[in-house]
Formats: C-alpha cells, sequence, structure tokens
C-alpha cells in the first residue's frame, strides 16, 4: 500500500524534469530558428554568409546534479537554474573574427533576447590561449500555461578557433587534465598561429570583396537578387515601373 504515494510522487517527479529540460530544449530551438533568419537575411542583402554552421547540447540530468553537488547548492528546479547557467549550449562557428561581433550585435537587436553576460576570450585570451566570445541569453519560451525565461549559453567563435578548442579538449580528456608541459606550450604556440591565419584570412577577404565591387558595376549589382542561392534577374517591366530601366534614377 505504500508503494502507491512513493510511484505517484516518482511518476509526478519524471514530468517535472522533462519538462524543465523541455524548457532548454524549446529555447535552444527558439535561438537556432533566429540564428537561421540571421543567417539567411546577411546572405539575400550582402551576398555573404557569415556563419559556417551551429552546434546545440543540452546537460544531461546526470551532467547537471554533479555540478550542483560540486558547487555545494541545495537540489531544486530553482537553484539549478539560478546556479547553473549552461545547461543549454549553442555553439556559433563563423568565417572571420569581425563576423562573430556582427552576430552579437545582431542578436542584441531582437528585441525579446536579453543578453545577461558576455565574456570576450578573443580580445582576452584565456592564458592557454583559448579563443571565444560566450554570451548568457536569457530567451523567452512559451509554455501552454505559461511564459518562463530560459538562460542559455551562446558560444561564437571562428572555424580555427573551433579546431583548436576541439582538439585542446581532446587532449585535457586524454591526459585526464593532467597534460604534459611541453603539450601546453605546443598548444599556447597552435592558439598563437590560429589567431595569425585567423587575420590573414580576413584580410584576404576584404581584398576579395573589393575586387568583386571593382569588377563589377552598380547598375549590375542592383538587378541582381539571391534567395537559397538561386539568382534572380529583376525584370526590365519591373524596373521601367521604377523608373530605372531607361536610365533614370530609381528615386
Amino acid at each position: 500500500m505504500n508503494q502507491m504515494p512513493i510511484m505517484a510522487q516518482l511518476k509526478h517527479f519524471r514530468q517535472e524534469i522533462t519538462r524543465f529540460m523541455m524548457m532548454y530544449k524549446f529555447a535552444l530551438d527558439e535561438m537556432e530558428t533566429k540564428v537561421e533568419i540571421l543567417k539567411e537575411e546577411f546572405q539575400f542583402l550582402h551576398d555573404y554568409n557569415p556563419i559556417e554552421y551551429t552546434k546545440s547540447r543540452l546537460k544531461t540530468p546526470d551532467s547537471i546534479m554533479n555540478k550542483l553537488q560540486r558547487k555545494g547548492v541545495p537540489i531544486s528546479f530553482d537553484s539549478i537554474r539560478r546556479h547553473i547557467r549552461d545547461i543549454a549550449g549553442l555553439r556559433i562557428t563563423c568565417s572571420f573574427r569581425d563576423d562573430i561581433y556582427r552576430i552579437r550585435d545582431m542578436l542584441a537587436k531582437q528585441n525579446d533576447l536579453t543578453i545577461l553576460e558576455e565574456k570576450d576570450y578573443i580580445r582576452d585570451p584565456k592564458p592557454n590561449g583559448y579563443q571565444s566570445l560566450h554570451l548568457l541569453i536569457e530567451v523567452p519560451v512559451f509554455m501552454s500555461d505559461r511564459q518562463e525565461k530560459v538562460c542559455i549559453e551562446v558560444q561564437i567563435r571562428t572555424i580555427a578557433m573551433d579546431f583548436w578548442a576541439s582538439l585542446e579538449h581532446k587532449i585535457y580528456y586524454k591526459y585526464e587534465k593532467n597534460v604534459p608541459a611541453r603539450l601546453l606550450e605546443e598548444l599556447k604556440e597552435a592558439a598563437d598561429a590560429a589567431t595569425a591565419l585567423d587575420r590573414k584570412m580576413e584580410r584576404l577577404h576584404r581584398e576579395i570583396e573589393n575586387l568583386k565591387l571593382e569588377s563589377e558595376s552598380e547598375d549590375e549589382r542592383l538587378v541582381r537578387i539571391m534567395i537559397d542561392n538561386q539568382q534572380f534577374v529583376l525584370p526590365p517591366g519591373l524596373l521601367k515601373m521604377l523608373g530605372a530601366g531607361d536610365g533614370e534614377s530609381a528615386e
């Protein structure tokens, strides 16, 4: 007879933790949709995609519990919300360093998002060479019976930064965080090389964009649009209607 109350409590707790984790999953879905819209809009307007790829992840309940215990804080949903800010994580990988701040600025202009915290490890790299821009962003999630504000961590970095961070993680995992000094020194050198590569590639990108602008007249650019990697030429009839088809100003 004592089993029923226990089973009922277990069922209720299972529903609550599922609902709790789903909120973070929905927040990630919302952020990924926003990023995809911004990426496509930027592509349409500038004929250039600043985002190479994105990757999201949710901490497991075990990982959340372990972190609560390491912090020595109470075990409750409210405690999790207050003390663990990276349950949901989104990594945005860009082509160039300048793109990182473009993406940050675009996210900051979203009225329903709130940037709670920013840590710039690009302008101020960690001692081991790690570079990335970290944002804590509060995302509204609309459930069936209420609205929740969910915090997710967004990391924005270049391809070179991401490759270095992935390698560093694998090395620390292999050596169980006791990495030989020689490898730590080589990792720092690799981070410096990645920074130099990022700067060189960005300089080349600017030169290519300038050459592209020089080789194509403004009139040629204005009559073309790109949607879903398809190029469309504006119909002469439409241009004529706008007063741009006979050499007159579209204004």
